[in-house]
């Protein structure tokens, strides 16, 4: 069945992709607020490059979400605020901290890969073309995301692991903003 095209003078895009623009500025709106939740955790741990490579990275997910909110209202549609509950506060370990980074990257390249398909399929070529530079963060997203998780297994936790693993994504977090 051919989905009935609603494309106007004032509105370009179709509802579908607006709702799927709209699950995608929820899912960074809570990316951002996750960061943060970590960030603290992290300075009060005294993992204090750890913290600041995540207030970094929170700050980074809003800013995803605001290109997507000015996005949909500038193509006729309404951006939605995100409502923010279920941030989890409290972790085991640093380590657990950056396997969940990890895992939640993977699930929103996955998420935007899916609006990237979906608006090909459907000729929203203008979607498709600002999406690549959403196809192309979480390319980086995941390798910074693997390489930090990496350091628990090259570096290990024992002893002084964890401070020499705090130092390494210092220097981390300072390698991605160099080219800034």
């Amino acid at each position: 069945m051919k989905q009935k095209e609603i494309v106007t003078l004032q509105r370009s895009l179709l509802p579908d992709t607006e709702t799927l623009l709209n699950q995608q500025i929820e899912m960074e709106g809570k990316s951002s607020a996750y960061y943060l939740s970590m960030a603290s955790w992290c300075h009060m741990m005294g993992y204090a490059n750890a913290a600041k490579y995540l207030y970094t990275h929170a700050d980074e997910e809003r800013m995803h979400m605001m290109k997507l909110f000015h996005y949909v209202n500038e193509a006729g549609g309404h951006a939605i605020q995100p409502e923010i509950t279920g941030i989890r506060h409290n972790f085991n370990s640093l380590r657990e901290v950056f396997e969940l980074i990890l895992e939640h990257e993977i699930k929103v390249t996955k998420s935007i890969n899916n609006i990237v398909d979906h608006a090909f399929g459907v000729k929203d070529f203008a979607t498709f073309s600002f999406m690549q530079w959403y196809v192309t963060e979480q390319r980086e997203e995941e390798t910074m995301s693997r390489r930090a998780l990496e350091l628990f297994e090259i570096i290990g936790e024992e002893g002084i692991g964890l401070w020499t693993i705090d130092q390494e994504l210092g220097k981390l977090h300072a390698a991605a903003h160099s080219g800034e």
